[in-house]
């Protein structure tokens, strides 16, 4: 029996063909127990989903049974999504934007503060005062230099041609009085131009700009220094007016050559006050400002010339000139002046720069420094120094020069320091200091001369050994018994060791002391030789004394410096001088040296009409090469050498610088009455006939004359540097006594007993 066999059940399973057939019936989330209906974030799609109105359900049903849409409907569709993209996307770029533009904003004053910080306060800023200018006249008035980081007074923008401050405007600012310190429209065509340009061709600042750059502001190029340069820009159009700006830019801008401001500008390169410029020459000033090292007209010309043109165009372009006035500035440029000195007279500028403190103290103020400088013979000195090495430096190896000429009061009249201030500025004639070798022979003489002997006074030329030194003649020859005129003249080194030695060292220490020289002296035997070193201006003011009759100087260069409103700070005071040779000896000194020009050593020196006595130099191995000469009227020495006191090729003081100095001194004596030097007494007789009547020159005991040496008169004797040799010449005995060489009684013991009854 089949008890609790299950009955078999009868139903049917419901079958599904294909999955199509379940869409309809597959549960969601929300018909599951625990689904997210109590889901916080499912409620809102629950809700949306149930509020779908029900043509929705086409779009859940299959894609085969969804309605098709026209083209045009889908056209429709496709615009209106591109319209709400296109709104879509602008509202981000006016979002973005509005966030860029709010944080470049914030971005700029931070900027600006930060620049702000790196400046004075600009409550506290000041026009910052001019540096004093110290302008340097010649003796005739007329400005030969200025000192000063900016030297050139201030002028008035009324006292200035009105075409002057318009050039500026027309070609650097022609906005200028109606923009607020920017002008935005020049920065545009400024920012154009370099674009095409492809760099920078052209500047967007405006005068105040430039101004405050100037006053305020390095000349850096970075973008600090340019955001501060327009701050200041800002503050100066709030603080000060349009003219005031101007005359303020005008008077600080710099010219190129050391020039800044108008004045000194107009002074520099045309040798007029900026209140006299011409059209064209205002032009050219304006046209400065540009490129001022590159288109000065001292050095460019040409380039100088080609901008003051474009300046004009620019004038007659915004109507400041007519056309017609631009045609003809342009027809009759302007010339650069060339400054009377050039280059050399910075050399005077730079010695008197040392002496003014010991004269005024401090300089706080503008002042005008009066010289005794004579501008043309400044002139001529350079060029005379300048030629004669330019054509004669390679054949003597001489690279430098130096020339001192001044009264016989001392007042300097011109001084050359080099060759050229612009390649070295050290100054030769008063800061160098060489071994002036036979220049120095006449305080030997002179203090022979005031122990008693006279030009005519006799002693040997011969060999000398003085403790193991042997001094020589230049030409290695002997002479025997000669005069200290002759001497002197042929400058034979012993006769002058011989003298030194008589008279001692230290005598003639005292005595080129006394006459001016001040720098150290060794008191030795070689001191006659002209050992010691000095610089050329000592050198020369000591030689003063013989050409103004024994009176001491001091050489000096300022007569006066005041204010330009004319207070007087300082005047040289004219005290009397001390004497400080006696006349009777100067007269004798003069009548010696004055021998040197005709007979001796610098026959090559003339200058008509007019007595003239001097001394050459050439120191050991040819270093360097002396003639300081004079007349009653000018004291004028040259020193050529190198500087790294090499030897030259075998230049003396008997050349080259007796061909300077006499270049020099005739043009310094044309159109001067001729005057005799003082105590000057010439004559066949000689000089002891004129000094004491009734005696004649002393013969000689061998009735000869004494040639001079095989060498060229015209060449100077240096001391010697090679041992001696014996002369086959006779001569007459030398004794030692007390230690001096002297000479044996003889011609030399008549002529002093004959004349001085036997004094020595």
């Amino acid at each position: 029996m089949a008890l609790g066999r299950k009955k078999k059940s009868g139903r049917k399973e419901p079958k599904f063909d294909g999955a199509a057939s379940l869409d309809g019936v597959r549960l969601n989330p929300w018909d599951r127990v625990g689904g997210p209906e109590d889901d916080e974030d499912v409620k809102p799609k629950r809700r949306a989903a149930k509020s779908r109105p029900a043509d929705d359900d086409e779009d859940d049903a299959p894609r085969e049974t969804r309605p098709r849409k026209t083209r045009a409907a889908a056209r429709k569709d496709s615009k209106t999504k591109a319209k709400g993209r296109s709104r879509s996307g602008l509202g981000r770029v006016v979002y973005w934007g509005a966030v860029l533009g709010l944080w470049a904003i914030i971005a700029s004053a931070g900027v600006i503060v930060w620049v702000s910080a790196q400046l004075p306060p600009i409550q506290s800023l000041e026009i910052p005062k001019r540096p004093p200018t110290i302008q340097i006249t010649g003796m005739d008035g007329t400005v030969i230099a200025t000192r000063g980081e900016m030297p050139g007074a201030n002028v008035s923008l009324k006292d200035l041609p009105p075409h002057l401050p318009k050039a500026f405007i027309a070609i650097e600012d022609r906005r200028f009085y109606s923009h607020f310190g920017l002008d935005p429209t020049g920065i545009a065509r400024a920012a154009f131009a370099n674009l095409m340009h492809r760099g920078v061709s052209q500047g967007g600042s405006t005068l105040s700009q430039q101004l405050a750059k100037n006053l305020f502001l390095t000349q850096e190029r970075t973008f600090q220094r340019k955001l501060q340069e327009v701050e200041l820009a800002l503050w100066l159009e709030r603080k000060y007016s349009k003219n005031e700006i101007l005359e303020l830019y005008l008077n600080r801008v710099y010219f190129g050559s050391g020039a800044y401001g108008v004045e000194a500008a107009a002074q520099k390169y045309f040798g007029k006050s900026a209140r006299n410029v011409s059209l064209s020459e205002s032009a050219m000033l304006a046209g400065l400002v540009k490129s001022p090292s590159r288109l000065a007209p001292n050095r460019n010309p040409e380039g100088a010339e080609r901008r003051a043109q474009i300046v004009l165009s620019a004038m007659a372009d915004v109507k400041f000139i007519t056309d017609a006035q631009a045609k003809a500035a342009i027809e009759k440029p302007s010339y650069a002046v060339r400054p009377v000195g050039a280059g050399t007279i910075n050399y005077v500028a730079d010695w008197i720069g040392e002496v003014l403190d010991d004269l005024v103290g401090q300089i706080d103020q503008n002042i005008v420094v009066e010289t005794s400088i004579d501008p043309k013979l400044q002139s001529v000195a350079e060029a005379a120094i300048i030629d004669e090495l330019a054509t004669k430096s390679v054949k003597f190896n001489v690279t430098q020069g130096a020339l001192v000429a001044m009264t016989p009061d001392g007042a300097v009249r011109a001084m050359v320091g080099g060759r050229n201030y612009a390649e070295s500025q050290f100054n030769r004639a008063v800061t160098a200091k060489r071994q002036p070798g036979s220049a120095f022979k006449p305080f030997v003489y002179l203090t022979a001369v005031e122990a008693g002997m006279t030009p005519d006074t006799v002693r040997p030329d011969a060999p000398l050994d003085v403790k193991g030194w042997r001094p020589e003649n230049y030409s290695r020859e002997y002479f025997g018994p000669v005069t200290l005129t002759q001497a002197l003249s042929m400058s034979l080194n012993t006769v002058a060791v011989r003298l030194g030695l008589e008279v001692g060292p230290a005598n003639v220490v005292r005595t080129a002391h006394r006459l001016g020289i001040a720098s150290k002296l060794e008191s030795n035997a070689t001191i006659s030789l002209g050992t010691s070193e000095v610089s050329l201006n000592e050198l020369v003011g000591a030689y003063a004394p013989f050409a103004n009759g024994g009176l001491a100087v001091s050489p000096h260069v300022v007569n006066r410096i005041r204010t330009p409103e004319g207070k007087v700070l300082y005047a040289r005071r004219n005290d009397p001088p001390a004497r400080v040779i006696a006349a009777n000896a100067v007269g004798m000194m003069n009548a010696m040296m004055r021998e040197t020009l005709v007979t001796g050593t610098a026959k090559k020196a003339d200058i008509p009409g007019w007595s003239a006595a001097g001394k050459t130099g050439t120191s050991q191995d040819f270093r360097d090469a002396w003639f300081i000469g004079y007349t009653a009227n000018l004291v004028t020495g040259v020193w050529l050498g190198n500087d790294d006191n090499s030897p030259t090729r075998k230049a003396t003081g008997g050349g080259l610088p007796v061909e300077v100095w006499t270049r020099f001194m005739k043009v310094a004596h044309q159109n001067v009455p001729a005057s005799p030097l003082p105590g000057s007494m010439q004559s066949p007789g000689g000089f002891l006939s004129n000094l004491f009547p009734g005696t004649s020159r002393a013969p000689s005991p061998q009735q000869q004359s004494y040639p001079a040496p095989s060498q060229s008169n015209n060449q100077d004797f240096p001391p010697p540097n090679v041992p001696a040799r014996t002369s086959q010449q006779s001569q007459p005995p030398v004794t030692q006594t007390s230690g001096r060489p002297e000479a044996a009684a003889g011609l030399d013991g008549w002529l002093i007993d004959r004349v001085f009854g036997g004094r020595r």
